[in-house]
């Protein structure tokens, strides 16, 4: 009865467990290895899980990550040992999660390396690692820093662009970068000079109701100085401390930056004295803001007062640094002063510091000014010695001053020799020899030089085949000018405006007056011109003998507002002398004077040359006196074949 009994039992408990697994099905391999890894990873066994990796599918990956996102230290381990086995995670899932667990943690240079590696190698865009960020957004575990990482990622990789598509992406989802994103933005934009771009930026940050902080008010001051708006800068710098927003040294340098480009040196000077007031005591002058002192009194040629602040600096114990001499050095170059300039080169040795590429092209170059061929050449040979590798501008310097000296052969032979060991990165030094050999009228020289960019896998520039234009042109060939005009257009490059005004100088020289002309009514549509435009088609209508066109088109100018200059009326003016209308070209300069444009010394050579011809010595030297009280400076030639043996004349009553 018993046996029965359990027999009975141990029979329905078969049924039921039968029945009942009607209800759960095979656990899959997948399933079974995500939990095992969980298991594993909770009890932190990263022995058995380092044998797992390797073979794991990247299906499994974004669920682990996802379990164990609360846990930052376990999600931070196992991406470095997956990432010791695999170049890179292959789901953007499980990057995201990796990335916002990296910015949690405040490690924002590793998220900010993977973030640049997903863009750079894996091709994926800014907006489409954000819409995988905001798929994975947990609001149990909130991470707004990394819309502000992904932001900074996109400027430091330079794709200003997709930083601000993120911004507005994110607004459009009711999320907002802080301004530190903004800023990062901002200061791309400064960066690469693209201000425009940064006021309407700005403006729109302003609008959406951001604080500014110091390094906004910072970019803005920065962003005047460059426009060269230094009292706006200083009136941005006083509300920065009416917000109670504390200046820091970089504002100061900025602003004193800003003085010295201008020339405001007193002003600059003021700052720097005044710096420790206007911070209640918190900004002290450093290396930057003396190095910004010492390049504005080297740029205006006071160079021993620029160092005087060398030596301020270092009685306030402050270590000049390489930029500080280097600037010394150009300064003392450019005025001349090669002694002076060796001076602060053997000071700077003396304080342990290396004169770079910098320093030595400064002073090679002023050597090849001043004709001292083999000085600069053993130069040279030190800087190479002592293991400074001369970079492009060394190169460009030499071939420039070996040209200038008339060594153009041993410049062409040091420019194959660091072509031939790949030295060249870009047309700049061929742009420097194909100048040249053009001014020398060796064309065929030129144009061989450039043929041999193409073999060594180097494209030539505008500046390229805008010096052969006009090179063909000087010579008078404008058809092969034209030639190379079609080359740049081949090439999907458009000419620029010294490009069109040498075409239509040359088409001018060359008496093809009415297709300059065609040429100019193209370029107005374009707004690709200037008063060079202008004045290149005036002297060919005077060239060709068209007065009544010369004059329309002068008349055209005044009333387009086309600013005429002292070149226009000389045009005008020894036009007229050819033409014998001698009192009327005197009467344009006295109309050129009345609208402020002042004769120069080509001014003076033309009228007095005109007038001496035809006029009594007296005339010739009253014109030479009004001219002198316009501010003229006399030619010197013209001045000694010319008037000074009419003064002669008239000092011993002959006229």
């Amino acid at each position: 009865m018993v046996l029965n009994l359990f027999g009975l039992k141990r029979r329905n408990l078969f049924i039921r467990t039968i029945h009942l697994g009607k209800h759960f099905s095979t656990p899959n391999t997948e399933e079974i290895l995500f939990k095992s890894i969980c298991v594993n990873l909770r009890e932190r066994k990263w022995r058995f899980l380092d044998q797992l990796l390797p073979s794991l599918k990247d299906s499994v990956l974004p669920r682990v990550f996802h379990e164990f996102r609360s846990s930052p230290n376990v999600v931070l381990e196992l991406y470095q040992r997956i990432s010791a086995s695999r170049s890179v995670l292959s789901s953007l899932e499980t990057c995201c999660i990796v990335i916002r667990t990296m910015v949690n943690c405040k490690n924002y240079n590793d998220a900010l390396f993977l973030m640049k590696e997903l863009m750079i190698s894996r091709g994926y865009s800014p907006l489409d690692i954000l819409e995988v960020l905001l798929d994975t957004y947990d609001v149990s575990f909130p991470c707004d820093a990394v819309f502000d990482t992904l932001v900074r990622a996109c400027t430091e990789l330079g794709a200003s662009d997709g930083a601000y598509g993120v911004i507005e992406k994110l607004r459009m989802e009711g999320f907002f970068v802080s301004v530190h994103a903004w800023n990062n933005f901002l200061n791309r934009l400064v960066k690469v000079d693209d201000v425009c771009r940064f006021w309407f930026f700005y403006k729109e940050m302003v609008s959406y109701g951001y604080s500014e902080n110091v390094y906004t008010f910072n970019l803005v001051i920065y962003a005047l100085c460059k426009e060269c708006k230094l009292l706006e800068a200083i009136c941005v710098f006083y509300k920065m401390l009416k917000s109670g927003i504390m200046p820091n040294v970089v504002t100061f340098n900025m602003l004193i930056d800003g003085a010295c480009r201008i020339g405001k040196l007193d002003e600059a000077l003021k700052l720097v004295r005044n710096a420790e007031i206007m911070s209640d005591g918190c900004v002290f002058p450093n290396i930057v803001t003396y190095n910004c002192l010492i390049n504005g009194y080297c740029k205006l040629g006071d160079v021993a007062i620029g160092e005087q602040f060398l030596d301020e600096m270092i009685e306030r114990g402050l270590e000049p640094n390489v930029r500080t001499y280097a600037t010394l050095v150009d300064g003392y170059s450019r005025n001349g002063m090669l002694d002076e300039a060796f001076r602060i080169c053997n000071a700077m040795v003396e304080k342990g510091l290396m004169p770079n590429s910098v320093v030595y092209n400064t002073i090679i170059h002023r050597l090849y000014v001043e004709g001292d061929v083999n000085e600069a050449s053993s130069l040279l040979s030190d800087m190479i010695e002592k293991y400074i590798s001369p970079d492009k501008f060394t190169h460009s310097i030499l071939e420039k001053g070996l040209c200038r000296n008339g060594r153009i052969n041993e410049a062409l032979s040091y420019h194959k020799q660091i072509v031939e060991n790949n030295l060249m990165e870009d047309a700049f030094s061929h742009n420097i020899l194909v100048d040249y050999l053009c001014k020398s009228q060796n064309l065929l020289g030129a144009q061989q030089l450039v043929c041999s960019m193409f073999v060594h896998g180097l494209i030539p520039d505008l500046v390229t085949y805008g010096t052969m234009i006009d090179g063909y042109c000087k010579e008078g060939n404008i058809n092969r000018a034209v030639e190379v005009y079609d080359d740049i257009i081949k090439v999907k490059k458009n000419p620029n405006l010294v490009i069109h005004n040498s075409i239509l100088d040359g088409l001018c020289k060359e008496v093809s007056v009415d297709v300059a002309e065609v040429l100019v009514e193209e370029l107005k549509g374009t707004s690709l011109y200037d008063v060079i435009t202008y004045n290149t088609l005036l002297n060919g209508y005077c060239i060709g003998g068209k007065i009544d066109k010369a004059l329309h088109l002068f008349l055209k100018m005044r009333k387009e507002r086309i600013s005429v200059n002292t070149v226009t009326y000389n045009i005008l003016i020894n036009f007229m002398c050819k033409l014998g209308l001698i009192q009327h070209a005197k009467e344009l300069m006295s109309v050129m004077i009345t609208h402020g444009i002042f004769p120069d010394c080509i001014t003076y050579t033309t009228l007095i040359t005109s007038i001496s011809k035809e006029s009594s010595a007296r005339e010739v030297v009253e014109l030479h006196d009004y001219m002198v009280l316009q501010g003229v400076i006399p030619d010197s030639e013209t001045y000694r074949t010319i008037v000074n043996p009419r003064i002669k004349q008239i000092d011993c009553g002959f006229d």
